[in-house]
């Protein structure tokens, strides 16, 4: 059975997303046969590839409110990461363009490193402060996860994968998903957001079911 999910690197829900989904994989009884793909998805494909200001100034100019309503909203979502083990750092947090990122993911995938991309990318942005709209960064977080920096760069600077991307996000469009983090299992289910795990498992043994009920009466 196949799971795509759709995330974007700037997105904190995508990353508690991927860690409940990852706890769904956990108990699943059939892990072992599926196949988990990472698509892209931009949040905001205009961005710059770099951004002034912190990540509390950024959300309190996209959504209108005041600084402090702003900061308040990122330490709610840090105390929701905490649950699930992880660190959301929004104080170091750089808000940037994350297409170049999805690009490096989709080399990481030629070499079946693409879930270990996206987590080191995660953890990089969330976590460290890292500034993923910066090249040589990016090409020394791919060294992270065993691709040179120099096969990185090569990609980075020219337009490698980014009809990759595109194509991505034209399949999220056709599935009419236009928030994130995204679930489709099978083709069959669309779970949207980053719901608890219990609610990803029971996606998981619904689609599992009836995907082998088809395939014992075909």
């Amino acid at each position: 059975m196949r799971v795509e999910i759709w995330s974007d690197i700037a997105c904190p829900w995508c990353y508690l997303g991927k860690r409940r989904f990852e706890r769904a994989l956990d108990e699943f009884a059939h892990r072992d046969a599926i196949d988990v793909v990472w698509r892209s998805f931009e949040l905001n494909p205009n961005a710059p590839a770099r951004q002034e200001g912190t990540s509390a100034e950024a959300l309190a100019r996209k959504y209108r409110v005041p600084l402090a309503q702003a900061q308040s909203m990122n330490a709610r979502m840090a105390g929701e990461a905490a649950k699930e083990g992880l660190v959301m750092r929004f104080d170091r947090v750089r808000p940037a363009n994350t297409f170049d990122a999805h690009r490096l993911a989709h080399l990481a995938a030629t070499v079946g490193r693409r879930a270990q991309m996206v987590e080191r990318l995660f953890a990089a942005h969330f976590t460290e402060g890292a500034e993923l709209g910066d090249r040589d960064v990016l090409a020394r977080l791919a060294a992270d996860v065993g691709i040179s920096e120099a096969e990185a760069r090569t990609a980075l600077d020219g337009d490698a994968f980014a009809d990759a991307v595109r194509a991505d996000e034209a399949r999220a469009r056709d599935f009419g998903v236009d928030g994130v983090p995204f679930f489709a299992l099978d083709e069959r289910y669309g779970v949207p957001g980053a719901q608890p795990t219990e609610v990803l498992l029971q996606a998981l043994r619904q689609a599992w079911e009836e995907t082998d009920s088809a395939m014992r009466e075909a």
